[in-house]
């Protein structure tokens, strides 16, 4: 398989800010541009970030995902991995685990660390190769590029990573799919900062929200009538990946609270989002070292900034209509 480890090496021209302007976090991409997939990680330094989740839509693939409901021990993780392959690029975090336990990444047990990554994937197997998948030698690359110099760099948008075979606009077939990408944008609200790395692979159409003009799709997603008469023949598998994070300080149960809130960012620049097609997750996680924020304010922010995410990504993979 050709495939190369991508780190975040210049900003997008006119980048409003990214993810990696986070203390503490590192992003990393590995692509493999013939096979048309990749995965991505958000690598958090020690002693990691409070996470939850929230899923929506009837397709999603995961892993460690049951463990960030608000109820479970485990408040905080070690990183996040975002990846290609559908089912099969779940490998991939085994790669990351294995990076993170090398280098003493993990929650502390009297037997040593043990590095905590959930993970979430998006079909992209109609795109190019359908037998190249992210591995566990493409998570392991992944995180080293995340923990290398590139890794506090501005995130590398559009067909990269996890983004690299990403595409909207499948309402009629995969015949029909415009590319996408995986974008990152960055916001403040009362002092505090909010960033997301988000990908959308959606069945839908994006759209920009204050005016619905079509940025990436068919156009088949505007018309609700005409989408749902669409819907029949198409294959199963497509989703929008989110990762939010602030250096507001929240508790596990704000984090979920605020991954709820991340879907609203999903459902503003999608038509139509979260079909029985889409597997759309997202995370929220804090490094904290900021101000308190009150929770409503907040989920405004990320509802702002997942949807300038996916829309920035999108434009950066060659989104054309």
């Amino acid at each position: 398989m050709s495939a190369r480890a991508a780190v975040n090496a210049t900003a997008p021209e006119g980048s409003p800010g990214s993810l990696t302007d986070l203390p503490g976090v590192r992003v990393g991409h590995w692509t493999d541009p013939v096979g048309r997939t990749g995965c991505t990680v958000v690598l958090f330094e020690p002693p990691g970030a409070v996470t939850s989740g929230h899923a929506l839509g009837s397709a999603p693939g995961s892993r460690e995902f049951a463990l960030l409901a608000p109820e479970k021990m485990m408040h905080r993780v070690d990183a996040l991995l975002l990846a290609g392959g559908s089912a099969f690029g779940l490998d991939a975090a085994s790669g990351v685990v294995r990076w993170l336990d090398e280098h003493g990444f993990g929650f502390p047990t009297p037997f040593g660390p043990v590095p905590i990554v959930p993970a979430a994937v998006l079909y992209d197997l109609a795109v190019g190769d359908p037998r190249a998948r992210p591995d566990a030698a493409a998570g392991y690359a992944v995180a080293a590029a995340a923990a290398g110099p590139g890794g506090r760099q501005p995130v590398v948008e559009g067909a990269v990573g996890a983004g690299t075979g990403a595409t909207v606009g499948k309402l009629a077939g995969f015949e029909g799919a415009r590319p996408s990408g995986i974008g990152s944008a960055l916001t403040t609200v009362r002092g505090a900062r909010v960033g997301a790395l988000a990908v959308s692979n959606a069945i839908g159409d994006l759209v920009e929200p204050a005016t619905g003009q079509l940025v990436a799709g068919s156009g088949l997603g505007l018309d609700p009538e005409a989408a749902a008469e669409l819907f029949a023949p198409v294959p199963a598998g497509s989703t929008s990946l989110v990762v939010v994070v602030t250096d507001a300080p929240l508790t596990k149960a704000e984090a979920h609270a605020l991954a709820v809130a991340a879907h609203v960012g999903i459902a503003h620049v999608t038509r139509p989002s979260h079909t029985v097609h889409d597997g759309d997750t997202a995370f929220v996680s804090s490094v904290g070292g900021g101000p308190k924020v009150p929770p409503a304010a907040l989920g405004v922010a990320v509802q702002t900034v997942v949807a300038r995410a996916l829309l920035r990504g999108a434009r950066a993979g060659g989104a054309s209509v």
